[in-house]
């Protein structure tokens, strides 16, 4: 006979207990629905359904939250990144620095560019690119650096701002995770020639699909991206859909936002500082709940950390895969991030790299463990969470000798 399931698909506890999604918006949803409304219906009367009104209204939004002179809507994060790489002159061949502990987007972006990436390790505590790792990788086909940041702090953009200044190279920053993030008073992205940010539905500001956009205050180009996604039209297309009776200035794509999606962003953009504090809120709970406790090898810093947008809540753990397989077994949703560093990706299998290249990125795949975090997450289900930790490992150390009764050896 099967386990019960609930509605989620997760099963359910012992006792009738709820599960804990790694990530839901249901709650939000309808709190933030009368607004989503108003937006949706104002996108079905106007009858321009990608690339339009709604489009334009979140750019401006999004422009006056972020600071960015220009914000350009596209299709996805990953769009975002290519776009803004041929903006910034990527040429066929060039080599662009990118850390081997990443999202694959931020690495087949660069191919999908034109571009080749070249790993580097990255720092322990951000999981950011180390700056220290950064000349052994220089050849003279360098042209980019990417620094990527990730989970919940900006990576060193100083350090690495400083490098490439150095080496005359430029700075695109995969900022899709980093909404709110911010150094010096300046945002994420907004460090070199550009930045991105993606609204798939689990960042922090999510919509309902795919959806992204590129910041950046050099007007060249947010010109050029504004023709690339729409086949390289120039002049004003948005609001203007379809807008084939402009010309092409260059091959270009079909990466523009559906005004839906824009509709959704625009709504929960309202609550975006108040979803921020309660990620920071829940990010502290694990933190107090967490600390000292065996097994758990690494917390994040919570606190004290210029800039610091919680988007995952990142722990590393001993016997990581057997953590989350009693996690499930109780019902409780996590995520690996990531199972495999990029140099090792078979996509990447080309260039010929080897375990052991880039150990720290190794070490972090091996051990990390995503616990959920989103705005609508209680207390106590944080309890629940922090309290299954507790028990797996108070089990494993009380009998070390004996195969752990979470299963699995000891």
């Amino acid at each position: 006979m099967s386990s019960p399931v609930t509605a989620a698909g997760l099963p359910r506890q012992a006792g009738g207990a709820r599960p804990v999604p790694f990530f839901t918006q249901a709650r939000s949803f309808e709190q933030l629905w009368p607004l989503i409304e108003r937006h949706a219906v104002e996108v079905l009367d106007d009858g321009k359904f990608s690339h339009g009104r709604q489009v334009e209204r979140l750019e401006q939004e999004l422009a006056r939250y972020t600071g960015a002179r220009h914000v350009i809507g596209v299709n996805s994060g990953t769009d975002a990144l290519v776009l803004l790489l041929r903006a910034a002159g990527l040429r066929p061949g060039d080599e662009v620095l990118v850390p081997a502990f990443s999202f694959v987007a931020s690495a087949s972006s660069v191919v999908l560019a034109g571009g080749r990436p070249v790993f580097a390790d990255i720092d322990p505590v951000t999981y950011a690119l180390d700056p220290a790792a950064l000349e052994a990788r220089l050849t003279a086909r360098t042209r980019f650096v990417m620094p990527v940041h990730l989970f919940c702090r900006p990576a060193d953009v100083r350090a690495i701002g400083a490098f490439a200044a150095r080496h005359g190279l430029t700075v695109v920053e995969d900022s899709a995770e980093a909404i709110g993030m911010r150094q010096d008073g300046r945002h994420a992205g907004l460090f070199g020639a550009g930045g991105v940010l993606s609204f798939f539905p689990t960042k922090t500001l999510g919509a309902i699909g795919d959806a992204g956009a590129v910041l950046t205050d050099d007007e060249e180009i947010a010109r050029t991206v504004d023709a690339l996604r729409h086949h390289g039209r120039l002049g004003r297309t948005i609001g203007n859909f379809p807008a084939i009776n402009t010309s092409t200035s260059l091959p270009g794509f079909n990466s523009k936002m559906d005004d839906l999606q824009a509709a959704v962003l625009l709504a929960k953009l309202t609550r975006l500082d108040e979803d921020i504090a309660r990620r920071a809120e829940l990010a502290a709970a694990y933190d107090q709940r967490l600390a000292e406790l065996p097994g758990v090898l690494r917390r994040p810093q919570v606190g004290g950390v210029a800039g610091q947008v919680f988007y995952v809540y990142l722990i590393e753990a001993e016997r990581r895969d057997e953590l989350a397989a009693h996690l499930a077994g109780h019902g409780v949703e996590t995520e690996v991030y990531y199972p495999s560093p990029l140099h090792l990706q078979p996509c990447f299998a080309e260039l010929g790299h080897r375990a052991g290249e880039f150990p720290v990125a190794e070490a972090a795949c091996r051990r990390t463990l995503a616990l959920p975090l989103y705005p609508e997450l209680s207390l106590g289900e944080v309890d629940t969470v922090c309290g299954l930790i507790r028990d797996f490992y108070a089990d494993e150390h009380r009998y070390p000798d004996e195969p752990s009764r979470t299963g699995g050896a000891a």
